[in-house]
């Protein structure tokens, strides 16, 4: 391909409408949303209406007349409409962390009011660490065992010891996305419940929860749904799993009447209870303003749409790369039923090579990441170069110019220079 088949790519575009959503610094090619979306143009001026006018003029009022308090229900049908799930199904609130404790810990409930002999959990070795480390101290606490395994072993661990499979839908290390139905049928076939997060999924893939029949989600706000750093995450439960049992951290806010201050505590009925302090109104604002931006392709295909154009640009920039940077090496899935929306790179050989480059890239303007390798597991024990790609408002060029930049930055040894191999604090 060259620079002018890209450009033509983008003329054709009919998703191209949606990149005016959005404030795009000049100069600069993001391929960082999975890490951080981009700035939707509607978020300032909403946040700052809801300073000024509903905080600043409604002050407590605004409670009631703003709708405050039914924020994070409103939201949480919106982030619904992405995920497959049902009106009255998906609340906002906290972070995933938190919201992966909830769930997990009420899953771990549900198995152990049924059996007493199913004491594992079961995740995918190469999970996000938060996830491993929220399980690992449930656990611990709960009496249960953490077992971690590599993707293509674990339908062959699921067994009558089983009580929760939790993984994240697409690897944030590779980009590798697991067949949620085929994996969620295996567990339940072997009497376990299956908890998926839906951190690098949401906004970015085609996710249906019900037609999986998936019994608990989560997912955090800030990534393919653009609701800034920080943003707060998002929980689902399957109405079958709803009101058994109070996740365990029973805050005013799932009460069933918040406001009747009673001393003791009554769940709400269904999602509601998942819910646990007051809202981060600010923060819910600009997230409602990044989910608005992902709702608006549903006229032009959805997320349908959005995922053929996301597959279109991760083969691109693959297959650029491979033609013009012979010493990097494809760490995501080449088969797109097996791909999310990220193109992840190592570099076999060259172990000191991945943070610089990234670096180096991120000086001209080219904003990827880097993910450490673990050398305690050698399927893992390359660096990352991982590079997001979000169609909302990435162009068909865009790609292709990061793939020249990349081979510029390794042809020229400009990764070499001492500035780009200073380690930051966030990498």
């Amino acid at each position: 391909m060259n620079r002018q088949d890209a450009l033509a790519l983008d003329a054709a575009d009919p998703l191209a409408p949606l990149r005016h959503q959005f404030t795009l610094p000049e100069g600069v090619l993001y391929l960082d949303g999975n890490s951080l979306g981009v700035l939707p143009a509607a978020t300032a001026a909403r946040v700052q209406q809801v300073v000024a006018e509903e905080w600043g003029q409604g002050l407590i009022r605004s409670w009631n007349s703003a709708g405050w308090i039914t924020l994070p229900q409103r939201v949480g049908d919106k982030i619904g409409r992405l995920i497959g799930a049902q009106p009255g199904e998906t609340v906002v609130a906290d972070s995933t962390s938190v919201n992966l404790f909830k769930v997990l810990s009420a899953a771990l409930s549900i198995v152990q009011a049924a059996s007493s002999t199913r004491r594992v959990i079961l995740s995918e070795r190469s999970n996000f660490p938060t996830d491993l480390y929220i399980a690992e101290s449930l656990a611990r606490e709960r009496g249960f065992e953490l077992v971690l395994a590599d993707a293509d072993a674990l339908p062959g661990l699921l067994d009558d010891r089983t009580a929760v499979l939790m993984l994240t839908h697409v690897n944030y290390r590779t980009g590798r996305m697991h067949d949620m139905a085929a994996v969620t049928t295996a567990a339940h076939a072997a009497g376990a419940l299956a908890v998926w997060d839906l951190a690098h999924s949401a906004g970015a893939v085609p996710v249906d929860l019900h037609g999986a029949g998936a019994d608990f989600a989560v997912g955090c706000g800030y990534k393919y749904l653009n609701g800034g750093p920080g943003a707060p995450a998002f929980v689902w439960v399957h109405p079958r799993h709803a009101s058994a049992f109070q996740q365990p951290l029973a805050g005013w806010m799932g009460h069933a009447a918040p406001f009747a201050f009673t001393p003791g505590y009554r769940p709400a009925p269904g999602i509601a209870r998942y819910l646990c302090g007051t809202p981060p109104l600010l923060s819910m604002a600009a997230l409602e303003c990044g989910v608005d931006t992902v709702l608006a392709a549903e006229p032009l295909g959805g997320m349908g749409a959005l995922r053929a154009k996301s597959l279109a640009l991760t083969r691109l920039f693959a297959d650029e790369v491979a033609a013009r940077c012979p010493q990097l090496a494809l760490a995501s899935p080449a088969d797109d039923a097996l791909r999310g929306s990220q193109v992840c790179l190592t570099c076999p050989g060259q172990t000191e090579l991945a943070y610089p480059v990234v670096q180096a890239l991120i000086g001209r303007g080219v904003i990827g990441d880097f993910r450490a390798g673990d050398p305690s597991h050698p399927a893992d024990a390359l660096d990352i170069l991982r590079f997001g790609f979000t169609p909302l408002y990435l162009r068909y060029v865009d790609a292709f110019d990061a793939a020249v930049h990349l081979q510029q930055v390794l042809d020229s040894g400009e990764w070499r220079r001492p500035e780009f191999n200073r380690r930051h604090a966030v990498t």
